[in-house]
């Protein structure tokens, strides 16, 4: 009846609070006749610690964010969000998209590719036209993409946004996706959503957005070093033109291209400090409440483990590092910066906690304590473990960056897992450039842009066997029986992110 249709798809994308009418009909058991795909996932449980909701509460809930984020409930919260809500042109394709999104769950293969075969079914029935279809169908498929590039990809590398954009391909494919991601995380369950990943989702919709709405100039990487070391000479506008110079040199061209001015800024001065005290390790914390994170940057000679030694003193110390970036200076020194929160998702801004971090990391780097026996009396594995199965997998990439090898260890999380697998990477002689560490409930996933000893790609198959061998080692407890180990050497057909 298309009556009927065009009535609820009108309920579904209405102003007025389309969440509970939603969740009136699904009790009322109207819903899943209507929709019998929405039927099939009715009270359907997903048995994990990250999803807290049954999957047609879940839809439901979205449904009712990204209401509320268009009536402008939320520009707190989100305040990109609402902005980028206020400018689409597909706000029913949108809506569609949102309730069709998981309506694949539980059928036995990717729900995702399902999900967008069930859309091109339904979306007609609902009075959408060939083109609209085609748009629903593509962000179900690719709802789970924007969240693997944006926290499993350096987004320093200009080929995630590549990558990324080669998937997306226009402004307002990009405008939809990043209101679906958001909505679906959000809806997750209570404390999923932090600023932190609202970061990092920012953060890739502005680096795509320039370039998607004609805004690439022709800046090359020269010049986009330039423009930076021109905008942080204005703010050290008290210092000396040598001194200006002598920082500017320390830095490797990666560094100008990672860091915001604020930060170069507080780094500048504490390479300064460090100079003058003749200090072999300065520290410097920055808590910033917005995005829910600590920001530690150390400043000490650079040599092998380094970045495991300070991985294990984190551990000991309860931090959880959500993000780090790795850089050797000019002069030998190792600038670290490593984003940490608390063991609740929040910025690690106890005083008391702070400084007793500060010192397990000098009592570390001086040799003093010795982490691997500290570490010890650490549960050896986690108690997370016993009660969900999470596979163990290492996927090794070489088509993710032009430059370094790109490595994403998934297992159940445990303390003092980062220092063991980077202790690991040390021992096989690797170089870590940089590292984006997150967690899904009891789901760890860690990536590490890495370089052999001498500073290239890793492309030796006995080499890349090595280090998959050992990660699993690590990674591996004797009660989980399956493993699932993913080589990607196949550059083009299926892309990596798929993979």
């Amino acid at each position: 009846n298309a009556e009927a249709n065009k009535l609820f798809l009108k309920i579904m994308t209405s102003l007025k609070d389309p969440e509970t009418s939603l969740r009136r009909m699904n009790e009322a058991g109207v819903f899943g006749k209507f929709i019998p795909d929405f039927g099939r996932v009715v009270a359907q449980m997903q048995y994990d610690m990250y999803h807290v909701y049954t999957t047609d509460e879940h839809t439901i809930f979205t449904i009712g964010i990204l209401g509320r984020i268009e009536r402008g409930e939320l520009a707190v919260e989100h305040p990109l969000a609402s902005e980028v809500m206020q400018n689409i042109l597909s706000r029913d394709v949108l809506y569609v998209a949102m309730f069709l999104h998981d309506i694949a769950k539980g059928r036995g293969g990717n729900h995702p590719a399902l999900g967008a075969e069930v859309a091109e079914q339904l979306c007609p029935r609902l009075g959408l036209n060939p083109e609209e279809t085609e748009t629903v169908s593509w962000l179900i498929k690719n709802h789970l993409l924007m969240s693997r590039i944006a926290f499993h990809r350096d987004l320093g590398d200009p080929k995630s946004i590549n990558d990324f954009l080669e998937e997306v391909q226009s402004l307002e494919r990009l405008r939809l996706l990043f209101l679906l991601t958001i909505a679906d995380i959000c809806a997750v369950g209570p404390n999923v959503w932090n600023n932190w990943k609202g970061s990092l989702l920012r953060e890739l919709y502005f680096a795509s957005e320039i370039l998607l709405s004609g805004g690439q100039d022709a800046t090359g990487r020269e010049k986009r070093i330039n423009k930076s070391q021109d905008e942080l000479r204005i703010l050290l506008d008290d210092w000396s033109e040598e001194d200006v110079n002598s920082f500017f040199a320390l830095g490797p061209p990666s560094y100008w291209l990672s860091l915001e001015n604020q930060v170069y800024v507080r780094h500048a001065q504490l390479v300064r400090k460090a100079n003058e005290s003749q200090k072999d390790i300065a520290l410097d914390v920055s808590v910033d409440e917005f995005n829910g994170i600590t920001e530690l940057t150390i400043y000490t000679p650079d040599n092998p483990g380094l970045f495991s030694k300070i991985a294990g003193a984190m551990a000991l110390s309860g931090a959880n590092i959500v993000d780090a970036k790795a850089f050797t200076m000019t002069n030998g020194m190792a600038l670290d910066v490593f984003s940490i929160q608390d063991s609740a998702g929040r910025a690690f801004k106890e005083p008391t906690s702070i400084e007793r971090l500060k010192e397990k990391i000098r009592l570390t780097l001086t040799g003093q304590l010795t982490i691997a026996h500290e570490l010890e009396k650490f549960p050896t594995t986690s108690k997370l473990g016993s009660v969900f199965n999470v596979a163990p997998r290492v996927l090794l990439n070489n088509f993710a960056s032009q430059t370094h090898s790109v490595v994403e260890i998934n297992f159940c999380n445990r303390a003092g897992l980062l220092y063991e697998i980077t202790e690991t990477l040390s021992k096989l002689g690797l170089q870590i450039s940089s590292a984006l560490v997150m967690t899904y409930g009891e789901r760890a996933v860690d990536v590490f842009y890495l370089k052999d000893a001498f500073g290239m790609q890793i492309t030796h198959k006995g080499k890349l066997g090595q280090i998959r061998r050992e990660l699993l080692k690590v990674i591996s407890d004797k009660h989980l029986t399956k493993l699932q180990v993913e080589l990607s050497t196949k550059p083009k057909g299926d892309t990596p992110i798929r993979k």
